[in-house]
């Protein structure tokens, strides 16, 4: 029995020797400091205060702009022969457009023929009457009287060249045809007439709108509430479905004074350039209105955030071996910018490329 005590003694002390030299587990955080490759990798920005922009969406339509257009009326009335031009298409001054056989042509045609039979009847009267008078054979009376008549056919005659002259001068030919030209260079942005179309004397519509699309204007509606985000002299961007990844820049040129009684919209009309003719008449736009004039606040590049267990974070910078990771509260993202409420102060720099990689280093360390 003592020999057994003695051994659970010594047993018992051993283990408790053992135990007591074990070395306990090193919880303590390792410093994260920045490598090299990470230096040259990543991009350090400094929190600024800035104006909110509050960019209001919108969609819109292209148009012509109509201080840049002309209209192309028919000048009689007539038959549609040919048309030469097509919606689209780019054309020059003088080019013609189409071709028209009217009897209103015709018949100024014939009655110039006629003034010309008169004007020359007129002039041999004259003629004879003048030479009568200087012989002394005619009275003066009658050789006045020679005189007006000639002076009445070449009258009769010039009105009707007038009217031919009017409705198309060089353009028109006897047969009763003339030609409708383009008067300036441009582009036919609308084509409301075919071969074979009557055109009437009552019909008060153009034929053509030619316009140079060097400038466009886009129409867009703007909901009750979002009015007072608009004013003019605002810039917008403008995207198309055709090219999504280039931006154009107007500027907000008119806003109209009245709501559209149907969908109880206001409609502003955006000026573009169009330089490169990108632009289509009838295309489908979207806009973003930027209004600057909003309050200030701490506003950082979006690509700074990190999203992670359903907070947003923002790497703070310090030094290479100085960094922190903090909550922050977004006020609002618009386009590359965020705009924080809470949780970074003006003048703290924080990581804006590379910035999620970096955050997923960094906690591993932690």
């Amino acid at each position: 029995m003592i020999q057994k005590s003695i051994l659970s003694v010594v047993v018992c002390t051993l283990i408790f020797f053992s135990c007591s030299e074990k070395k306990p587990v090193d919880t303590a955080k390792k410093q994260f400091c920045l490598s090299d490759t990470f230096k040259r990798m990543i991009t350090i920005d400094t929190a600024k205060s800035s104006n909110v922009d509050d960019e209001l969406q919108l969609t819109g339509e292209v148009s012509f702009n109509e201080n840049q257009v002309v209209k192309v009326f028919p000048n009689s009335s007539g038959q549609v022969l040919e048309v030469k031009v097509s919606a689209g298409d780019k054309v020059q001054k003088g080019q013609v457009l189409a071709v028209i056989k009217s009897a209103d042509v015709a018949g100024n045609y014939s009655d110039l023929n006629n003034a010309d039979a008169d004007l020359a009847i007129a002039k041999s009267q004259l003629d004879n009457a003048e030479s009568l008078y200087k012989n002394g054979i005619n009275s003066q009376r009658e050789y006045e009287e020679a005189k007006q008549n000639y002076q009445k056919a070449l009258a009769a005659k010039e009105k009707i060249s007038s009217a031919i002259s009017i409705n198309g001068g060089g353009q028109t030919k006897a047969g009763g045809l003339y030609n409708i030209v383009a008067p300036t260079d441009g582009y036919i942005v609308e084509k409301k007439v075919s071969a074979g179309s009557f055109i009437r004397q009552d019909m008060n519509d153009n034929l053509f709108t030619i316009s140079g699309l060097k400038e466009v204007w886009v129409y867009a509606n703007v909901f009750e509430a979002d009015i007072p985000k608009v004013k003019e002299g605002y810039h917008a961007v403008v995207t198309t479905l055709a090219y999504p990844d280039k931006k154009f820049v107007g500027v907000i040129d008119k806003i109209s004074e009245v709501l559209d009684p149907s969908n109880k919209t206001l409609r502003i009309r955006i000026k573009l350039p169009n330089e490169e003719m990108l632009l289509k008449p009838e295309m489908f736009t979207s806009v973003t209105i930027d209004n600057t004039e909003g309050v200030s606040a701490v506003c950082i590049p979006a690509s700074a955030r990190v999203e992670a267990y359903g907070k947003t974070y923002v790497i703070l910078y310090n030094s290479d071996c100085d960094l922190k990771v903090v909550p922050v509260e977004i006020l609002k993202m618009a386009g590359n910018k965020m705009y924080i409420k809470s949780g970074l102060d003006l003048g703290q720099k924080v990581i804006t490329q590379q910035a999620i990689q970096l955050f997923q280093e960094f906690t591993e360390n932690e």
